[in-house]
Order: structure tokens, then sequence, then C-alpha cells
């Protein structure tokens, strides 16, 4: 239990915090509940892989050296534990898949982030750090929330609401339905099961253990083919019959099979905050019943997933006739979706996906890219679905133990600081850079505005009659020089000047002296990103190997000539598509980089866009670091897209709106 007194006495700093939390002390109002350890250990059946005694000992260790903190512990995860023991194991079991902390001097996410080896070979962060890593002279940095979430106030008290309760499970991996039956058995109410498997052997044995499940009142159980993923089946199969309940809850077998052994801890995360801790499940039920426009419910997204999991990478053109069906608008990059597909809703909140009628056709087959499908837009349109019908997401957030509808944990990862960044990149050997709002930004943001100067001197010269129409013109002769490539390699501005040339009956010297001038609006209008010019600097004092790499039209020397004027001219490789033949977003030029790498070197690269910067290069196995362009930056902040649609190249909206967006993103981070 939480003593009021105690903690206000001995534990001022960690009172001011609890005392914002009543419900943790309404739970126990009146009720001391603490137990010693021994008559603990003759209640607790659980031993999550340790014997009573090596928790104790582990316990001793991590006490006596300030690594857990009971009463911190017990108020950051907005729980009472019955004993001290009971919230250490609680701890051991999440500390393995997930972000929670076990006293202000250890960060569990931290240390797996600064020592991904101990990550992949699945070890407990902190009983590794007590028992090797404090030795090894390994990361220990302290507890540092990166995000406060507005919290509401939930309740686990008494038995949880009773709710017509449908659990969807698709299941690839048989011992997975050992694992949905031991939580199901701890489940505060009775359930429907229905049940997709991949095999006729795994039908007996999900009939038989979910049969057998005191908590299960029917089982229903189909093999299926290995098409549409987790959502094929449960959208042919079973989208009608989800219909006549309350909430249901979706989930499927999940590992990620790579670094030797498989990766489960996704998975864990996932199944632990949407079924196995009863302490959370009960407030989700209660939620729902408190709550009637709660939708969709989902925990923060898996921590160790890279910053940019929340974006739409390639998926939004994927997303366009779901969009158009059910009226909801692909506004901006970031937003909020259950990752990995497993959530709570209510049927009503996803009405339009329920209702219709699928065959397995309508999903795309197998194989599937990691990214990129019909697919993996549906995963990041249930939020959007569900608030287009007037519903809300409720999230929970694990490292403070709280529920909230704050979606702004999509950000959450972009909070630093220049030291930060210089902390982060200055282990590396080699380190790349982007060129356009990486190190360089444009004063009134828009890209095409130097195409609108050019635009309006072409008018007042009678060479054209319509400056907007211009820029249209020139945007798309650009795109003819690259279909006539077949979209293979890359072109230059002089290029596209000739191609435009051809259509309006210019000389190729005068083309050639327009794209000459839209290059010199556009160099006008270049400023540097101060802090990452700074620490591109200090990186190559320091002796790092430094390489600028751009998709652009612009050629070397043009690129060369921006970069000299934010005070980058020497020391660095500049790898400029235009001359290369080589791109970025397609992986073309990765491979280059990857291929000229020497042995034994670590290599980074640093850029704004989530596609081309960050998970292509994660693709070619290449290591990135994703930051925000000023537009990402102003979403971050609340603020509306200004340059939306017609808005695109208007001029007044650009010169009114363009410097602000342009500074304030000068710092590609939150909180700085």
């Amino acid at each position: 239990m939480i003593n009021k007194q105690f903690v206000k006495t001995k534990m001022p700093a960690l009172f001011n915090f609890v005392k914002q939390q009543p419900f943790l002390f309404r739970v126990a109002k009146g009720v001391d509940r603490r137990l010693s350890a021994r008559a603990y250990a003759k209640l607790n059946t659980d031993k999550k892989g340790y014997t009573q005694d090596e928790v104790q000992h582990l316990l001793n260790l991590a006490k006596a050296q300030g690594l857990f903190d009971y009463g911190w512990y017990s108020a950051n995860q907005c729980r009472v534990f019955t004993c001290e023991q009971e919230a250490f194991e609680d701890y051991l079991a999440k500390g393995a898949f997930s972000c929670v902390n076990p006293s202000p001097a250890f960060d569990t996410e931290l240390y797996y982030k600064c020592n991904t080896d101990i990550y992949l070979q699945g070890e407990q962060a902190l009983i590794h750090y007590i028992n090797h890593g404090k030795a090894e002279g390994r990361m220990s940095p302290p507890a540092t929330p990166k995000w406060h979430p507005k919290a509401i106030e939930t309740t686990a008290d008494g038995e949880a609401t009773e709710h017509k309760i449908a659990m969807c499970f698709h299941v690839f991996y048989g011992e997975f339905i050992d694992y949905y039956c031991q939580s199901l058995d701890k489940f505060p109410q009775s359930v429907d099961v229905f049940v997709s498997v991949s095999s006729e052997e795994l039908v007996a044995k999900a009939q038989t253990q979910f049969a057998a499940c005191s908590k299960v009142n029917q089982v229903k159980v189909k093999v299926v083919p290995n098409h549409g993923r987790n959502f094929g089946p449960m959208l042919v199969e079973f989208a009608q019959d989800l219909q006549a309940y309350d909430l249901f809850c979706h989930m499927h077998s999940k590992k990620s099979l790579y670094s030797g052994r498989a990766q489960t801890q996704w998975a864990d995360y996932l199944g632990e905050y949407l079924l196995n801790d009863q302490h959370v499940i009960k407030q989700v039920l209660n939620h729902f019943r408190d709550s009637p426009k709660t939708g969709i419910y989902y925990p923060t997204s898996f921590w160790m997933m890279p910053n940019w999991v929340n974006h739409w990478l390639k998926n939004k053109p994927h997303a366009q006739k779901m969009a158009k069906e059910w009226g909801v608008e692909l506004a901006e990059d970031f937003l909020a979706y259950p990752a990995g597909g497993m959530f709570w809703a209510r049927p009503n909140a996803l009405k339009q996906l329920l209702d219709k009628q699928y065959q397995y056709d309508d999903f795309p087959a197998e194989p599937l890219p990691n990214d990129g499908s019909e697919l993996h837009a549906l995963e990041r349109m249930l939020g959007l679905l569900a608030e287009k019908n007037g519903y809300k997401q409720l999230f929970y957030y694990p490292t403070t133990g709280q529920f909230t509808f704050d979606d702004s944990f999509i950000l959450a990862q972009y909070v630093n600081s220049q030291e930060g960044v210089r902390n982060q990149l200055s282990g590396f050997d080699h380190i790349s850079f982007d060129v356009f709002d990486t190190l360089v930004r444009r004063r009134y943001f828009v890209p095409d505005y130097a195409k609108l100067l050019l635009g309006k001197s072409l008018v007042s010269q009678g060479v054209v009659n319509d400056a907007h129409e211009f820029v249209a013109q020139r945007n798309q002769a650009e795109f003819e020089v690259r279909k006539a490539k077949n979209f293979v390699g890359d072109v230059t501005i002089f290029e596209t000047y000739s191609q435009l040339a051809s259509q309006l009956g210019w000389p190729e010297s005068q083309a050639k002296a327009f794209a000459d001038q839209e290059f010199a609006y556009d160099l006008d209008m270049i400023e540097p990103k101060d802090e990452m010019v700074d620490l591109f600097n200090e990186l190559l004092l320091k002796g790092k190997q430094i390489t600028v790499a751009s998709d652009t039209y612009y050629t070397q020397d043009q690129v060369a000539l921006m970069l000299a004027k934010v005070g980058l001219s020497v020391g660095y490789e500049l790898l400029v598509s235009s001359e290369l033949g080589k791109r970025k977003d397609n992986g073309t030029l990765w491979q280059h980089i990857k291929a000229s790498l020497p042995e034994g070197k670590t290599f980074i690269h640093v850029g704004d866009n989530a596609v081309a910067d960050a998970q292509i290069a994660g693709d070619f196995g290449l290591q990135n670091f994703h930051i925000l362009n000023p537009l990402d930056k102003w979403h971050a902040a609340g603020w509306a897209h200004p340059f939306k649609g017609e808005l695109s190249t208007n001029e007044t909206q650009i010169l009114k709106w363009g410097p602000l967006v342009s500074d304030f993103g000068r710092f590609p981070f939150l909180g700085e």
C-alpha cells in the first residue's frame, strides 16, 4: 500500500507527484493490504521464471545499489501492490519488454537503446546491469521520461464492469494459444472467443484449450489461408459476428525473426497491456463503461520501434480508397494508430469497416513488403475511422501507468537537445547528412516559391502569362523528363528547362538562363539550420568522416554553393542524385553508400525524410537518425498546415507563414 503520511514526510518530491493522483489513495483508502514477503511468497504462484529466493536476492541487490524504489515504482505504476516483493516481481516481468522503470536511478528503455545487444538477447535490463553491465562499464542513465501525458482518471476498484465481449485471435504460432488461455483464466469476466488458425493441426488445440478455460463461454475456430495477414481473417470470417458485441479485442501471434532468435518483446508488450495485466484491463473495461464516446484502446507505440513508427511512411497512397469510402481526411504525416494491429474497440466505432462483406481476394497476396501495402494502410486508418465516427482514442502509457486521450506520444521520441544530438552522433566513425531541412532551410519554407518568383519575373518580361501556371508547367516538364527516362536515375534542373523550352519555343540559351535564375532565387533564400551546422563542423573537427547526400535536381556545384553559404565548404564528400543518377528514395544511393563503407567502421545517416532518409536506409541495414522537418514540428505544436492544397503557392500565405514555419523548425527537435 502507498502510505500517504509516510510518503509525505519521507519523500516530499514523490508526495507532490502522488497527491496529483488521488485515485492511488482512493483505491487503498482505509485498507492496509501490505503483506510480509514471506506471506506474499505463500500466495504467489507466478514466479516469472525466478524462485522466491532468487527474487529476494535480486531485490536486495537492486535496493542496495539504489536501483529499486518500492514507493516510487508504485506511484509511477499508479497501483497498489500487496508488498515490496510483489512490486519488484512486477518490474522483473515487465522490464524485459516494457518501458517501465524501477527507480529514478535507472531508465530501462535507455539501457536497452544504449545496449541493443542486451535487448536482442532478450535479457532483463536491470538484472543484466546488476550482474554484468555495471562491471562492464555500460551506460546506466537515470530515468528520464520524454513524455508527460495529460492523464485521465480511471479505476480498477472492485469487480470490472460486465460487457458482452468477443476476443478475436489470429494464431499462426501455436504457443500463443497457451498465452491467450493463461491470460483469459485471470480475465475479470466471461467472453466469447473467435479464433482463426493457420493449419488443421491447430484447430483441436484451440478448440480444446479455449473450451477448457472457465472464462470462455463459446469458441468458434476457423482454418484460414495465409492471405490478408491478421486483418483478412478477422474481416472475412468474423466481421458480422463481432457487431453483436459491446466490445471486441483483436490480437494475433506476432514474432520478429531476426538476430538469430525470435524477438517476442513487441508481442509481449501488446499482450501485457491488451490482455494479460488485469489491473490495466479492469481500468479499460470500466473506462469503456464510463466514457461511451471512447471507441478504441491500445497502449502507446512500442518503445523500441523507430522514432518514425507513427508516420504514414509509404502507406498514404494505399489508404486513398478507404479514405474516400469512409470520408476520412488524410492530413498530417504523423498519426496515432495501433502499431502492430492489436486493439480493443466498440464495433460502432469501426462500423464502416465491419459492415462490408469481404473475400480474401480483397486483400493483397503474400509475399508482402515490410511496409507499403493496403494492410499497413488499414492499420493506420483504424484510429482515424473511430474519430470520424465521433469516438475518441484511449491510450495507456506504461512508463507512468496512466491512461490518456493525449496522442502527442507520436512525437515524444523527438524530444532532444543539441547536446543530446551531439552525444548520439559522436560515437560513429562516419556520419552522413541530408541537405534540405537538415543542414539548410528556406527562408519562406516552400520549395516552389523560387519557381513562383521566376514566374512573376517572366510575366513582367512578357515571356509567360501567369506565374502560377508557369509553376505548374515547370513541374510537369520535370515529370515528363523523368517519364522519358522510365523514372530511372534522376534529372537536372537544366534537363527540365530544356524540356520546357521545347514546349514553349524558347532557345536553349534562354532555357539555361531561366534555370540559373530559378537557382539564384532559391540560393538567395537559403539559411542555415544553425545547431545542425554547428554539429556538422564539430564532427569534422573531431576527425569524423562526413558525407552529404541529397536527392535533388540541382547540380553538385549548385548544392555546394548552398552549403558554402551556410558555412560548410570543405572536408566532406558530396553525393548528389542528379549527377550520380542514384537516389535515396529508391534505394540506389544507399546501395552505393553501403558498398563504399569500410569494414569495421560505424555509420549513421541524419535526415528529415521519414522514408528516404530513415526507413529505406534502415532497409539496407544502415543506422539512421530521423529529425523533424519544420512542418512536422509545426504540426507537433498543434498548428494547422498553412500551405495546404491551393494555398501551396499562394504568395500572401507564403510570405505570412513561411518565415514562421522556417524559424520554428530551425532546430529539428522538440523541447529545446
